[in-house]
């Protein structure tokens, strides 16, 4: 999910960086509190209305990218956070009368409305925020279209209604709703919505010496070019100062084929079940509908599966996942799987610490290749799917099985109402938050269209092996792959 607005974009990396180069530094502790004056130099305000409350929103930033909550006091553990310093300039009132009201003398505006908020001034009708219930009666009442829905961006992109504002119109975010997908984050025009970093903790392990292992998403493979290859990641990772790295394509052929087991051992008990690879679908599962908790499979995901084979050899290696995905970040902070990865980054920090260090992404041959297709692809939308089928079949234990393949938030939330209230169809559902899958991901460095066009090419060179074949490869009797 990217967004068009540069200047935002530019604050966010610029804010990122700083920290990042501090931390390598070593002084971050000492110099935090001038990156503000840095970046917002003065005398004359750049974006708001003065340069103090500029140097506040890169403040709050600030703190965020150290893994805080943008102001201090408030201690909470949801990634997704309010900068409240920049929430300020959308309206309170949803529902507004524009110039087009005639102020007829039929007043369907106001016999619509059942809770008295809306009266006649000299010019036209007036809604009275405080009163209106934001049911739409009124908007669909007028003859002249005179009353506008101004929903905020923020909140009309919300999946599951998790956004609301106080008395003063700063956001506000329901953790006991929110599932962390970070669709909000991109959609406020102001910024004024970000996420936690662990840039600060994976430098400090770094430089501590620890054996710190880069693990990278399957949606990685065509987001930067044709030409930078897992080969590219990895020799950008050691430079960085990473001990080891993985793709975490070889993941999916793990979950792909242990799940395979869950789904016909399901099947032939007449269960239904759902994914767990989205940490924000396993949300809204446990968030919304808490009574199909059970149905989640017990099978952990990709970025579980490598951080415990990593683990079984090396029980002190630290593990990091690098990709567009915010709620890995929860999974990591609120679901609590042992052995799981112990820090999450997505593509924007990653970036920001290997600047921090001089390193870049260099085109390089195509050769390094630990997972196999079905695994490079579970990152799309239907992708999990697939390779769970292509696991049955080379395991020969073939089902007659319907999978509901939902791509995006609108047909999780659907299908899982469905399976509710007993009147699912399908056997098993797929549950991908972002559109296209997690190549849609909130932090994704490239739109889907080119992305797939450069996976596709990367992809098209992978050797052809099975999911069963690529794991012969790997010791998986190690550890375990269910997540109690």
């Amino acid at each position: 999910m990217l967004t068009n607005d540069a200047t935002i974009l530019r604050l966010k990396h610029d804010v990122l960086y700083e920290v990042a180069k501090l931390a390598w530094e070593g002084e971050l502790e000492e110099k935090r509190e001038e990156i503000p004056y840095q970046m917002i130099p003065g005398p004359q305000a750049q974006f708001r209305c003065c340069i103090y409350k500029e140097r506040e929103i890169i403040r709050q930033r600030v703190r965020l990218a150290e893994g805080m909550c943008p102001t201090s006091g408030k201690d909470t553990r949801n990634v997704v956070q309010v900068i409240g310093a920049a929430c300020e300039e959308c309206p309170i009132a949803s529902y507004t009368v524009t110039d087009n009201c005639r102020k007829c003398m039929g007043k369907a505006c106001q016999n619509s409305c059942k809770f008295g908020a809306i009266t006649m001034t000299e010019t036209r009708a007036h809604i009275d925020p405080n009163k209106c219930k934001e049911c739409g009666m009124c908007a669909n009442a007028c003859p002249y279209n005179a009353i506008a829905h101004l929903e905020r961006p923020c909140k009309k992109v919300c999946p599951v209604d998790a956004i609301t504002y106080d008395e003063n119109g700063i956001c506000i975010i329901d953790e006991k709703k929110c599932i962390q997908c970070g669709a909000c984050i991109h959609s406020c025009p102001f910024g004024a919505i970000g996420t936690k970093t662990f840039m600060v903790d994976v430098i400090k392990m770094i430089k501590a010496g620890k054996r710190v292992v880069a693990m990278v998403a399957p949606a990685t493979e065509g987001q930067f070019g044709d030409d930078i290859t897992m080969n590219s990641w990895k020799k950008a990772m050691e430079a960085v100062g990473f001990d080891g790295f993985f793709e975490v394509g070889l993941g999916g052929d793990m979950t792909a084929a242990y799940e395979a087991e869950e789904w016909a051992e399901a099947y032939k008990e007449g269960k239904k079940k759902v994914t767990s690879c989205c940490p924000a679908f396993v949300n809204m599962v446990r968030h919304h509908f808490p009574e199909l908790a059970d149905n989640i499979s017990t099978t952990i995901s990709p970025m579980a599966a490598v951080s415990r084979l990593i683990k079984a050899k090396d029980p002190e290696a630290v593990t990091v996942f690098i990709g567009p995905c915010i709620a890995k970040k929860s999974e990591v902070v609120d679901q609590k799987i042992e052995g799981n990865a112990d820090y999450v980054l997505t593509y924007s920090e990653i970036r920001a610490i290997m600047k921090a260090k001089s390193v870049a992404l260099e085109p390089d041959e195509n050769s390094y290749q630990e997972s196999s297709v079905y695994g490079k692809r579970f990152a799309n939308a239907g992708g999990v799917t697939a390779a769970v089928l292509q696991s049955l079949k080379e395991s020969e234990d073939e089902i007659d099985v319907k999978v509901c393949k939902c791509n995006g938030a609108a047909e999780c939330k659907k299908a899982l109402l469905l399976m509710k209230a007993g009147r699912l169809p399908e056997d098993f559902i797929e549950g991908m938050v972002c559109e296209g899958g997690c190549v849609g991901g909130p932090s994704a460095f490239n739109d889907q269209i080119s992305s797939k066009k450069n996976r596709d090419a990367l992809i098209s060179n992978a050797d052809g092996r099975g999911i069963h074949e690529n794991l012969k490869n790997y010791d998986m009797d190690s550890f375990s792959m269910h997540r109690e």
